[in-house]
C-alpha cells in the first residue's frame, strides 16, 4: 500500500511531538510505502530536515507558504460566474459552509492562476458585498487586505499537484485536512485524519492571544479554521483522536459520531521501563521534554521554577528540546531565565531522551494545549511521575480511566504559576510518594499505552479504509 501523509508545520522540518510520533509510525510499517506531502513555512528550509527519511519513504513533496509572496501575479481575464459558483465563493470568503467540491473545481489550476483570483474583478465585487453586509463599520481597505491574507495560503495550496497514493492520511485538520479532502474528491481514493490535539481549538487560542490580528477580525480568522476542519471531517473516511474527550469535541465541531475513533498513543514500553531510577545525589532533577514554542508556555514554567527556587536550592530544571523552531521565542525564554537568575534552569537542546531520563526524578509539562503528550507517556513508562497542566488528556494519564492503580502525578490549571510551583515542591519534598507515583504510571502505560497496541490499531485502520474503497463502501462525503 502507498500512503500519502499530509503534514502541516511538523514532519520532517520540526523534531519532537507529532513529528517523532509519525517518524516512528513510518519506520514501524516497512510493508507500506510512504509519500510525505509537507507544508512548510519558509522555502529556505528546503532540504533541512530534522529526520533522516526511513527507507520506505519513497517520495517527499514539500510546498512552502512564503513562496507565494514572491509569486508574480497578473490580473486574470474576467469570466462569467454562475449563480452556484458565486454563492460558493461568498460562503468561502464569509468562512461559513461552502460547497467544497465547487471550490476544488474552481481552483483546480496552477498555484499562480489560483492566487490571481485575488486580483480579479469578481473577487472585488464579492468582498464589496461582504464588507457592506458583515463589516459596515470597518474600513474597506482593512477588510480587503485581511481577506487577501487569509485566503492566499489556501488558494496557493490548492494549486499543488496531488501525489499518487492508495490512501491519503492527514495528521492534522486545517490546511492539511483541506488538501486531503481535495485529494479524495479529485482521485476518489480514501482519506483519513488523525488529530493529536484539536487543531481548531489550538488555532483559536493562538488568534485570541495574538496581536497581529485586529480584534474586529479575530472571529473571522477563527471561523476560517473551523471551516477548514469541517471540510476535513466531511471528506474523511474516519477521524481519529487520542482520547475520548477529544472525540467528543470533534463531534461538537461537526464530525459525525460514526466516523470517530479513539486510538491512544503508544510508546516503546520495553525500552523505557528498564531505565533505572536516578541515584540520590542531593539534587532533585526535573525534566521537561518540550518544543520551545509559545503554546508550550515555557515562560510559566520558568516563573513557577523561580518560586520553587525560593524554597529549595537543590533543584535543577532540564528543558530538553530543539531551540530552532521559534528562535525569537527561545531568545525570550533565555532572557527571562537570566533575568530571574535561574542558574539551575538548563536549556539542553535536542537530546537522547532515553539516556537523559536516567538523570531525571520527574517530568514537567506546562502546555496551554495538548493532545496526549508523548513526553509524559515516556516519562511514565520509565517510572517517572509528572506534574502537568490540566490540558488534553493529561489528567486521564495521571489519574487513569476505570482503573484502580492510583495517581501518577499532579495536574494543575494552565498558566497558574503558584499552583504549578506548589505541585513541583510537593513532588520534590516527598521522595517515597514520588517513587510510588512513578510505579503507578509505569503500570498504567504498560497496560494501555504500548507502541505495539497503537501500531496494530493504525494498521487495521489503513487496511479497513482501503478495503472499503475497493468494495465501494465509504463514509467520506457524509455531511457533518
Amino acid at each position: 500500500m502507498r500512503i500519502c501523509v499530509i503534514c502541516e508545520g511538523c514532519y520532517p522540518f520540526v523534531a519532537g511531538g507529532v513529528s517523532s510520533w509519525l517518524h516512528g509510525l513510518i519506520k514501524a510499517m516497512p510493508e507500506h510505502e510512504f509519500v510525505i506531502w509537507a507544508i512548510g513555512a519558509q522555502e529556505k528550509n528546503r532540504g533541512q530536515y530534522a529526520y533522516e527519511m526511513p527507507e520506505n519513504v519513497v517520495a517527499l513533496k514539500d510546498v512552502y507558504l512564503d513562496e507565494m509572496m514572491s509569486t508574480h501575479l497578473t490580473k486574470p481575464r474576467r469570466r462569467p460566474v454562475k449563480d452556484k459558483e458565486r454563492e460558493t465563493l461568498l460562503e468561502l470568503l464569509r468562512c461559513d459552509r461552502p460547497d467544497w467540491e465547487t471550490v476544488f473545481r474552481l481552483f483546480s489550476r496552477s498555484a499562480v492562476e489560483n492566487v490571481s483570483f485575488l486580483m480579479s474583478e469578481t473577487f472585488l465585487e464579492l468582498i464589496q458585498q461582504l464588507s457592506a453586509e458583515d463589516f459596515p463599520y470597518v474600513g474597506f481597505t482593512d477588510y480587503f487586505y485581511c481577506i487577501r491574507s487569509m485566503f492566499l495560503p489556501l488558494l496557493y495550496l490548492l494549486g499543488s499537484e496531488i501525489p499518487e497514493a492508495d490512501l491519503y492520511y492527514s495528521v492534522s485538520a486545517g490546511y492539511a485536512g483541506v488538501l486531503g479532502s481535495m485529494a479524495h474528491v479529485r482521485t476518489g481514493k480514501p482519506f483519513l485524519v488523525t488529530e493529536h490535539g484539536i487543531y481548531t481549538r489550538e488555532r483559536e487560542e493562538e488568534i485570541l492571544r495574538s496581536n497581529w490580528v485586529p480584534n474586529h477580525f479575530k472571529n473571522l480568522w477563527i471561523r476560517m479554521f473551523y471551516m477548514y476542519t469541517r471540510c476535513a471531517y466531511r471528506y474523511a473516511e474516519k477521524v481519529t483522536s487520542l482520547f475520548y474527550r477529544a472525540s467528543l469535541i470533534q463531534q461538537d465541531i461537526g464530525c459525525p459520531a460514526d466516523k470517530c475513533r479513539v486510538i491512544p498513543n503508544g510508546v516503546a514500553f520495553d525500552k523505557f521501563r528498564v531505565i533505572p531510577q536516578k541515584e540520590p545525589d542531593g539534587w532533585v532533577d526535573i525534566g521537561a521534554v518540550v518544543r520551545l514554542v509559545p503554546i508550550k508556555d515555557i515562560k510559566t514554567m520558568l516563573y513557577a521554577f523561580s518560586l520553587v527556587c525560593e524554597e529549595r536550592k537543590n533543584v535543577r530544571l532540564h528543558i530538553m528540546g530543539p531551540t530552532n523552531e521559534d528562535e525569537e521565542y527561545y531568545a525570550e525564554c533565555v532572557y527571562l531565565r537570566d533575568e530571574l537568575g535561574l542558574e539551575n534552569a538548563i536549556f539542553t537542546g535536542r537530546v537522547n531522551v532515553l539516556e537523559y531520563l536516567r538523570k531525571i526524578d520527574f517530568v514537567l509539562l506546562t502546555s496551554l494545549s495538548e493532545g496526549q503528550p508523548l513526553a509524559v507517556l515516556e516519562g511514565m513508562a520509565a517510572g517517572r511521575p509528572a506534574v502537568t497542566t490540566d490540558v488534553g488528556c493529561c489528567r486521564e494519564l495521571l489519574e487513569g480511566v476505570n482503573d484502580d492503580l492510583g495517581t501518577a502525578g499532579y495536574c494543575v490549571p494552565p498558566m497558574h504559576q503558584s499552583a504549578m510551583a506548589e505541585a513541583i515542591l510537593a513532588m520534590c519534598d516527598h521522595e517515597a510518594e514520588r517513587r510510588q507515583m512513578g510505579m503507578i504510571g509505569q503500570q498504567r502505560v504498560g497496560a494501555n499505552y504500548r507502541h505495539d497496541q497503537m501500531l496494530k490499531r493504525y494498521a487495521d485502520l489503513f487496511d479497513e479504509a482501503v478495503a472499503a474503497y475497493r468494495a465501494g463502501r465509504t463514509d467520506a462525503g457524509k455531511e457533518g
